[in-house]
């Protein structure tokens, strides 16, 4: 999915600013935003926050909830600092710096968010800060799905977005590692394309799992199923 490619991105309660960080404003990220159910989740991570979506769009959604937001990149950092600052909620955010597998962290978490790393194949992007968000250079998938395990308490939920080819490969990897398949959302640039992305729910607790399909836009224009999933954050939905 498209990127946004501006420096600032406005949602209906808060404005993302991207500052020197090179990290765009993602679909990704939004669509993983919004189709995640924190519910009642009195404390949320956000592992590789960038500038703060994620954590942003969780506070947005539950109002009692107490979010960590870990970031490894300075950039990104500072840039999530900032829009944590200006959001109604910031007395609720609470910015980390830190590599996740390393940090001391003095909480088990009742969810757990990541848009992690895409690729552990293929060119690596050329600027450092996009090297780290796209490609498992810092963290692999095994890495990341062993320390949310750690981290999560025995009824949380970890929501996670990846391309479709790495996305079944994770599953398969979170199954090994005593992890269960929750619920499964393929997403659908188009009704003429096939599923490209897909938004995963995991839990520690054996359950039936669900199978979604979401597409994004018919004919052109954005399907009732999108809007319906966004128009809580985007301004023009």
């Amino acid at each position: 999915m498209k990127n946004t490619q501006t420096k600032d991105f406005a949602f209906k309660q808060f404005k993302v600013t991207r500052g020197l960080s090179g990290m765009p404003v993602s679909t990704d990220s939004v669509l993983l935003g919004a189709w995640c159910e924190i519910g009642i989740s009195a404390r949320i991570l956000d592992i590789g926050t960038g500038t703060g979506l994620l954590a942003l769009m969780c506070a947005q959604k539950n109002n009692d909830c107490y979010i960590d937001a870990i970031e490894i990149d300075r950039q990104a950092l500072l840039a999530a600092k900032n829009n944590f600052l200006l959001s109604p909620w910031h007395t609720r955010l609470n910015l980390l710096s830190g590599n996740v597998l390393t940090f001391p962290f003095q909480h088990k978490y009742d969810a757990i968010i990541c848009n992690p790393p895409y690729f552990n194949n293929g060119k690596v992007a050329k600027t450092k800060e996009r090297a780290i968000a796209r490609h498992t250079l810092t963290l692999s998938h095994q890495a990341l799905l062993k320390q949310c395990l750690n981290l999560i308490t025995k009824e949380g939920h970890a929501w996670f977005i990846l391309p479709e080819i790495e996305g079944r490969s994770f599953i398969s990897q979170a199954q090994k590692l005593g992890w269960h398949l929750a619920k499964l959302c393929e997403v659908r640039p188009t009704n003429k394309k096939p599923t490209h992305r897909l938004l995963i729910q995991l839990t520690q607790t054996d359950v039936k799992s669900e199978t979604q399909q979401l597409i994004i836009r018919k004919n052109k224009l954005y399907t009732d199923e999108f809007i319906t999933l966004t128009q809580a954050f985007y301004l023009k939905m």
